[in-house]
């Protein structure tokens, strides 16, 4: 007994797919990117109004690196120690026993996760079309 199947349909999904890939590797990389801009630009425009005047220079050490990865990309985002008051961060962004926590950057990756997500579907919903 043998079973023949037609999988010719499932086969054009299959390149389709494939030329995709390539495609989404390069949104997702975009992306990141713009989401990783957004996060750092939100967290020093936050930093500004709430770290008052012992850390000025505090907002100008946030930055951001890309890591890419070979499926798409990820990004690093916050303070850069090596930078003048880039080692305040996790005292002005978490606070300690004399200090309130800002939660700068995390306000600003809230405000970013909505549109990020939206456009990392936009993406996936992209995949399956020819």
């Amino acid at each position: 007994m043998s079973i023949n199947a037609n999988t010719r349909q499932l086969d054009e999904l299959a390149a389709v797919f494939r030329v995709n890939a390539v495609r989404a590797q390069v949104q997702a990389r975009a992306v990141v990117a713009r989401g990783a801009l957004n996060v750092k630009n939100g967290w020093r425009a936050n930093a500004v109004a709430s770290s008052g005047r012992h850390a000025r220079m505090y907002p100008a050490s946030i930055s951001y690196d890309m890591r890419p990865h070979p499926t798409g990309a990820s990004a690093e985002i916050g303070p850069d120690k090596g930078r003048p008051q880039g080692a305040l961060g996790n005292l002005l962004e978490f606070g300690s026993v004399n200090n309130p926590p800002h939660m700068d950057g995390a306000r600003a990756l809230a405000a970013e996760a909505a549109a990020f997500t939206l456009h990392v579907a936009a993406i996936g919903a992209q995949m399956g079309r020819g």
